[in-house]
C-alpha cells in the first residue's frame, strides 16, 4: 500500500473515502443506511470517534473524522469490519431484498478475490485518508462531501440529502449527533 494512503499523524482529522466492493448501490435501502448511522453514533460514544462530517450516497460514505484515541486507522477498521458484517448479515436475512443473492454472491466473489478476507468482502480495502491540515483544505471537503448529492443530481440543496451533516450546517437536526468544526 502506498504511504500516501496511510494515517501518518495519529492525531490528526481526516477526510476519508470508502466504497463498497465493486461501487454496488447498496445504500438505496434505508435499513443498510441506519446500520451506518448507528455504527456511527457507537464509535463516538464508545470508541472516541469525533465526527465533524459525514455523508452516505448510495455506493460509498465520505467522512470527516479525528480519532480521540489516537488511533484513527484502528478505529475506521473497526468501523467497517462491523458494518461489513452487520449489513451481509441483514441483507441475508431480508426475504424481501430483491437483489439478495446477487450482492451476496458479488461480496463473495469479492471476498475469493482478496488474500485477507475469509468470506465475503463488503468494502472496498482502501480509505484514502487524507489529514487535514488548514481551513482551506477543510473547508474545501466539508463542501465536496456535502455537495455530493448535490453534484450526483439526487437533490438540489445539500441539505435535502438524509444521510449528510449538510443538514446540520444548515442549522437543522440530521439523523447523527456531530462535532462542529471550529
Amino acid at each position: 500500500m502506498s504511504r500516501k494512503y496511510k494515517f501518518h499523524n495519529p492525531e490528526g482529522m481526516y477526510f476519508v473515502s470508502f466504497a463498497v466492493v465493486y461501487w454496488i448501490d447498496v445504500f438505496t435501502r434505508t435499513d443498510y443506511c441506519q446500520i451506518v448511522i448507528e455504527s456511527l453514533k457507537y464509535c463516538k460514544t464508545n470508541l472516541g470517534m469525533e465526527i465533524y462530517c459525514y455523508c452516505i450516497m448510495p455506493s460509498h460514505v465520505h467522512l470527516i473524522f479525528r480519532a480521540a484515541e489516537n488511533n484513527p486507522s484502528t478505529l475506521l477498521g473497526r468501523f467497517k469490519e462491523h458494518t461489513s458484517k452487520t449489513i451481509t448479515k441483514a441483507m441475508s436475512e431480508n426475504t424481501q431484498e430483491s437483489r439478495r443473492e446477487w450482492l451476496l454472491w458479488m461480496f463473495e466473489r469479492a471476498g475469493s478475490k482478496s488474500s485477507n478476507v475469509s468470506d465475503k468482502q463488503f468494502w472496498q480495502h482502501h480509505n484514502k485518508p487524507i489529514e487535514l491540515w488548514s481551513n482551506h483544505v477543510i473547508d474545501q471537503k466539508v463542501e465536496y462531501i456535502h455537495m455530493n448529492p448535490v453534484e450526483a443530481g439526487y437533490v438540489d440543496k445539500a441539505e435535502d440529502w438524509r444521510y449528510s451533516s449538510a443538514r446540520d450546517y444548515a442549522g437543522q437536526t440530521g439523523l447523527l449527533t456531530i462535532d462542529f468544526i471550529e
